[in-house]
């Protein structure tokens, strides 16, 4: 099936075109936004061939392509164009679930920048523990002193990183919302609360609040800057507002912070975490089996987004938090069953596909055992959960707590449960993935159920090749014959190289569209970091796709999210099927436009990383356009 055919199953697929408000992409699903959820056949969807699964996210119905999504985008709309542009007034009910959608998106996005600082801090507390426990290190010595302020200083002063971060998302001045948390913190203030003698702002009673570690607080207080500030931006003259809307604005916003806001969030947040944390506390076995087995699809509607603000609260407050453990168990149920599959499977492509997707969620990365697997076949994805029930009971009925967040939810973030509880975490991961592996091998599957549709039963089983349509230049580009040879990739922006692991996006950041290099670029232009031809240049012109002279498959992704500016910002120069020399021009963008929205960093990535032997980064720090910065090596050169 061509991809025009496949774009034509899935707006069939989706209710049919009546039904669609809305589409976009992003690098590997489909965006609906449908008029009715309910219209769209999961079941015929998901038997299309180029459809790994599907998903829905709050309102948003996601149809998972893979790497052809943007061809599949480009057919869909050149059969509809009108649905590039189009939104139709919200239906019935969809406004609720904007306001929930909204928030999980708004505390994902405040929480996302951060969490490389906290999970790095936390690792380093678990590895301090373990050491000092196997007696490679004295605890009280001036090295374990200095290394352990290392990891507790990100918690303690946590109001910082989440002020500066939530002032970006609430478009308040960051630096200020940074001085707002600073003051909350100074030692003058906290020994001014915590003397015991009575505090008053003006003759208003000040409450005695600790802000150290604090979370609902300091998200409240930058809520409230956002709006003050905006108000003095308004009647304050053009020529004073550098110095007088910061100073207006602090004095406003810390004092009814310290009077009001405070104690409310504290209030808020000691709340939710008291009633989460005895569910998990009191709850045992039963709880675990609950959330254990649920957990799957709590984290496919985005919902663990909510648990986010509890679990940083719980570490930094407590020193441990039981949630965590939850998601990790979860990821070795659905590996397992993904592993009960190739074992199970007679096809060999479905036995390899199984056995890659089954490695990859034990390292943390679920999405592909999850939905190219689990959910296409259904009963895996329902041992998965059997698994992750037993896991999660065990575990809660032992009290299992993960101390530290490591930032990965398998086999390398291990080092979280270091602490009495290690050995009963061990086990609930262990039960989780051994009890899904036997449920799926079991249950079995049945390898035709997601046989493709009409007119393609009688393709053959393994790789038959499907001619398409050369009618653009994509497929046309596709089609031609290359060899790979090793090459020098050159930087495509002025700015900083950074490693692709710093990158805040885990499709990106854990390696899975290729190695290669994050980039935070310093102006708004984009140029081509090799010879070669141009693959396909997103309709959103946020990304594209270069294959080099030498075979390379380079992917240029600017920002993060920034597939829902829908090509505000950007201008493209080149199109699909140019031939490029090394240093031409490809985009331009508003750098400071895009990064008042979304985080700027950007990535260059190997697509085909898998034909060649290495990648190596050559350089890392502030770069020129065109420098060298990475290195391709074959296994042997053609």
């Amino acid at each position: 099936m061509n991809h025009q055919e496949t774009a034509k199953k899935i707006v069939e697929g989706v209710g049919g075109k009546s039904n669609i408000n809305s589409v976009y992409h992003c690098v590997t699903r489909l965006r609906f936004e449908l008029k009715d959820n309910a219209k769209a056949d999961k079941g015929a969807l998901e038997r299309l061939d180029k459809v790994m699964g599907t998903n829905i996210a709050g309102e948003q119905y996601q149809v998972i392509i893979g790497n052809d999504v943007s061809k599949v985008f480009d057919a869909l709309t050149e059969q509809h164009p009108d649905l590039k542009e189009k939104k139709d007034a919200p239906t019935e009910g969809a406004s609720s679930k904007n306001v929930i959608s909204r928030l999980f998106e708004f505390i994902a996005s405040v929480f996302a920048p951060i969490l490389p600082a906290v999970a790095g801090a936390g690792l380093l507390k678990g590895f301090i523990a373990l050491f000092v426990s196997l007696g490679w290190a004295t605890a009280g010595t001036d090295t374990y002193r200095i290394i352990s302020a290392i990891g507790d200083s990100v918690f303690y002063f946590l109001p910082m990183l989440i002020a500066f971060s939530a002032a970006r998302k609430f478009n308040a001045n960051p630096y200020v919302a940074a001085a707002v948390s600073m003051t909350l913190m100074a030692p003058d203030i906290g020994a001014l609360l915590s003397s015991g003698n009575p505090v008053s702002f003006l003759g208003v009673p000040v409450v005695s609040v600790s802000y150290a570690s604090s979370v609902i607080p300091i998200l409240l207080s930058i809520w409230l800057l956002s709006y003050v500030e905006k108000g003095f931006n308004r009647i304050i003259p053009a020529s004073l507002k550098l110095l007088l809307v910061p100073l207006f604005s602090l004095l406003v916003v810390v004092p009814i912070t310290m009077i009001a806001i405070g104690p409310l969030g504290t209030l808020i947040g000691n709340g939710l975490s008291g009633g989460i944390n005895w569910l998990l506390s009191e709850g045992g076995l039963l709880a675990g089996l609950l959330l254990g087995g649920g957990m799957a699809l709590i984290v496919m509607t985005g919902m663990h987004y909510a648990l986010v603000p509890v679990i940083l609260s719980n570490l930094a407050n407590l020193g441990f938090d039981k949630f965590l453990p939850l998601t990790y168990i979860s990821n070795m149920g659905q590996a397992g069953a993904t592993a009960g599959v190739f074992i199970r499977a007679k096809d060999k492509k479905l036995k390899s596909l199984a056995l890659s997707t089954s490695i990859t969620a034990l390292m943390g990365v679920t999405e592909p055992a999850m939905y190219g697997i689990n959910m296409r076949y259904k009963k895996p994805f329902v041992a998965g959960m059997i698994g992750s029930a037993a896991g999660g009971g065990f575990a809660l009925m032992f009290g299992v707590n993960a101390y530290v967040l490591a930032g990965n939810g398998g086999l390398p973030g291990i080092p979280a449960f270091i602490g009495p509880t290690f050995g009963y975490a061990l086990g609930g991961l262990a039960i989780a993935f051994v009890v899904s592996l036997v449920a799926s091998v079991i249950m079995g599957i049945k390898e035709d159920a997601v046989a493709p549709l009409e007119g393609e039963q009688g393709k053959a089983a393994e790789g038959q090749a499907v001619s398409e349509s050369s009618a653009s230049s994509v497929t046309a580009v596709e089609e031609e014959h290359y060899e790979l040879h090793d090459e020098t990739v050159g930087s495509p922006v002025n700015g900083k190289i950074i490693p692709l692991n710093e990158v805040n996006d885990p499709t990106f950041g854990e390696e899975m569209m290729g190695k290669g290099i994050g980039f935070v670029p310093a102006n708004g232009e984009l140029v081509s970091p090799v010879n070669g031809k141009i693959m396909n240049v997103f309709k959103t012109k946020h990304a594209i796709v270069i294959r080099s002279e030498q075979g390379a498959e380079l992917l240029i992704h600017i920002g993060i999210n920034t597939v829902k500016l829908r090509g505000q910002f950007f201008e493209a120069y080149v199109q699909t099927g140019d031939v490029v020399r090394a240093g031409d021009k490809l985009l331009s963008f508003e750098l400071d436009k895009i990064a008042e929205q979304y985080d700027i960093t950007s990535v260059m990535v190997v697509t085909n990383t898998a034909e060649y032997e290495s990648i190596q980064a050559l350089k890392l720090g502030e770069v020129a356009a065109a420098q060298p910065v990475l290195k391709v090596k074959t296994t042997s050169n053609s």
